[in-house]
């Protein structure tokens, strides 16, 4: 005797050794004995043998159509070998009784199971809609295989076509394009952002890593909301002074400017004029939500994406030949270039002129100074300024700028918004720790460290910058920044393209004139918008630093440059010449630091932005290498140290030292 029973779920065959009512002693085709309860019994056969039942049964419920079996049944719950004789008519073998059994198992849609060997017809409706359900799955899958072959070979599917950027970006694992894409990465090896940009998804490499950023901090796009542009206070007093900003060529967000005041007897008298927006519109209002949503001016090199919209910063910038709002910083100096004394207002400025260093580097370096400066505006301001940061570099016993490092601008020609492919590059070298830098970087580090200690003193909660035990980071706290030789700084000079810098303007306006801050005590807001600020920070840095790598690939194919030299600055670590940024070389042989090689271009990609070298030949020569160099940064001093991409250029525009960097020690940016 054999039996057909269920067992873990499948259907199973075998001859009876035993059979005790309540169970059985059964052996399988495989030798394997087993206990098998009689409830879980379906059929008892003398033939065929077990080893051939459900092979024979397999290709006869092959034959068997389940919507004609549907159409046979009853209304009511049945039982598989009552329903096997009415269907074949007479009294069923194991064979037929079994291949309507599997016939039965494997059509869930038409056929409900209601118990071991026992189904119920699915009703008219349900059927429906269950028909309806798999003709759309079949189709799903027909699609799912033909976009996968189009994406594969090249061809963007018609599906693709408005949601490319979620399918690379943010991709749904639900959705049969992503299943698709999937699927052509597993044949074809390939990234899902080559496929996508082999198929013709995005015009250049540059779209697709632009997109990709906008996509993850601009999901609603870069345009500003229409907001009534505010106007500072009409009773600010006016300040008698002539100030003057030194900036690149077509810097828009001019923060800063200086004025100089003999004071006979004693010295002079130093005006930091920084631009205040924070007098214009404060926590809470449209503006701030636009400001606290973006957090900071995004630079990169051709672009750039303002903190705040262009009206806004037309009204407060420092622009040259008008009186502008300003929150100033007075220093008494004296003719030892001491600090006797300071004093903070809520002013108006007069902007004398905007001061460019193309215009002044030639005429005020230190080979000029060294021979005597020639006759041109605002020399005799320039020389006192310069003076007083040299002073102000020896208190502090860190240097502003460190000697032998570079900043790289990248000039971008051409239609960079239509044809990024079509604009060509060209990647510039400028020496840090001239006398404008220095002079610029020294006067924002006294005052972002006057007003830091200012507002400490006061008890006024703020941002600050510190660095404690070589760790750089923003804090509540008034702790010491190290790498500036200072004991207490706040970010304040940049609040027309820094969230931070125009928070604590608010608090600094507060200090001043004796209001209540907008901030106070362990605000919460304060706090969050401290730790926003850094993700969001650090996010725009590795967005520009990785756009100065996608230049730097696009200049080595434009200019056709194979090899190039560099200097080791540590281990594999190289510093190459005329590129910013350090870069590993795994095949570089052992050589002390500071020798000099020369390198291949190994490889380059501009999706991936790979760029690879590989080491050609040590050229027998040594460099100086810096303290910052052997720790793998290649920045200056203080804020330098911690985050220095290369500043950029906007098209028409020279570098902007308004980027993301502190490109003067934290001065200027």
């Amino acid at each position: 005797m054999f039996i057909l029973f269920e067992e873990d779920g499948a259907f199973k065959a075998g001859s009876v050794l035993a059979d005790n009512d309540a169970t059985l002693q059964v052996e399988s085709a495989s030798g394997k004995r087993s206990k098998i309860k009689a409830a879980n019994v379906l059929l008892r056969f003398k033939e065929p043998s077990p080893t051939a039942l459900l092979g024979l049964a397999e290709s006869e419920a092959a034959g068997i159509d389940p919507e004609f079996l549907w159409e046979c049944a009853g209304e009511g719950e049945f039982a598989f070998a009552e329903f096997a004789q009415d269907y074949v008519g007479h009294a069923p073998g194991a064979v037929e009784a079994t291949a309507v059994l599997l016939a039965l198992q494997a059509a869930p849609i038409y056929f409900h199971r209601k118990g071991r060997g026992r189904f119920r017809k699915a009703p008219p409706d349900i059927l429906k809609a269950a028909l309806a359900g798999a003709e759309k799955k079949r189709l799903q899958a027909e699609a799912i295989e033909r976009m996968a072959g189009e994406i594969a070979t090249g061809t963007l599917p018609d599906e693709f076509r408005n949601q490319v950027d979620a399918l690379l970006f943010k991709p749904d694992r639900n959705r049969p394009e992503v299943k698709a894409l999937e699927a052509a990465m597993e044949r074809s090896g390939k990234s899902a952002q080559a496929l996508l940009f082999a198929a013709g998804a995005f015009r250049s490499a540059y779209e697709l890593h632009y997109k990709r950023f906008l996509f993850d901090q601009f999901p609603q796009g870069t345009g500003f909301p229409e907001i009534e542009i505010p106007h500072a206070p009409d009773d600010l007093p006016r300040a008698e002074v002539q100030a003057f900003s030194i900036d690149d060529a077509a810097t828009t967000e001019i923060d800063d400017a200086l004025s100089v005041t003999p004071l006979p007897g004693i010295g002079w008298r130093i005006g930091i004029h920084i631009a205040a927006p924070g007098l214009g519109f404060g926590l809470g209002s449209p503006l701030d939500g636009v400001a606290r949503k973006r957090l900071s001016t995004v630079y990169m090199p051709g672009n750039k994406i303002t903190m705040l919209p262009s009206e806004v910063v037309d009204r407060f910038t420092l622009y040259g030949g008008r009186d502008c709002p300003a929150l100033s910083l007075y220093l008494t100096v004296s003719d030892t270039w001491e600090i006797l004394s300071h004093e903070s207002r809520c002013e108006v400025v007069p902007i004398a002129t905007n001061l460019r260093h193309q215009d002044v580097e030639p005429l005020f370096n230190a080979e000029t100074l060294a021979g005597g400066l020639a006759e041109f505006p605002f020399r005799d301001e320039l020389l006192t300024l310069y003076h007083f940061a040299c002073a102000c570099e020896g208190r502090r016993g860190k240097p502003s700028a460190t000697q032998g490092v570079n900043d790289y601008n990248f000039d971008i020609e051409g239609d960079l918004e239509n044809d990024p492919d079509g604009c060509r590059v060209h990647i510039s070298e400028r020496p840090r720790g001239s006398p404008l830098d220095k002079l610029v970087a020294e006067l924002m580090i006294v005052a972002n460290s006057t007003w830091g200690r200012l507002l400490a003193d006061q008890k006024i909660p703020a941002l600050y910058r510190a660095q404690v035990g070589g760790k750089v980071r923003m804090t509540t706290s008034p702790l010491p920044h190290e790498g500036l030789g200072v004991d207490c700084y706040a970010w304040s000079t940049s609040p027309l393209r820094r969230y931070v810098d125009l928070v604590n303007q608010w608090q600094l306006v507060a200090a001043v004139s004796g209001k209540t801050p907008t901030f106070s005590g362990k605000s919460d807001v304060l706090f969050a918008a401290m730790r926003d600020f850094e993700l969001t920070y650090a996010a725009y840095a590795d967005f520009q630093r990785g756009m100065e790598r996608y230049w730097v690939i696009r200049w080595l194919a434009q200019e056709g440059i194979a090899q190039l030299d560099a200097t080791v600055r540590k281990e594999n670590l190289v510093k190459v010449d005329r590129l910013p940024g350090l870069h590993r070389v795994p095949s570089l042989p052992e050589l002390a630091p500071g020798s000099r090689v020369t390198l291949a271009v190994d490889k380059t990609d501009l999706l991936d932005l790979t760029l690879d070298f590989r080491f050609v030949a040590a050229l027998g020569a040594t460099a100086e290498v810096l303290p910052a160099d052997l720790d793998g940064d290649d920045g200056d001093a203080g804020e330098e140290v911690e985050a220095a991409p290369a500043a950029t250029a906007v098209p028409g525009e020279a570098a902007a030292p308004d980027a993301l960097q502190p490109a003067q020690a934290d001065g200027a940016a």
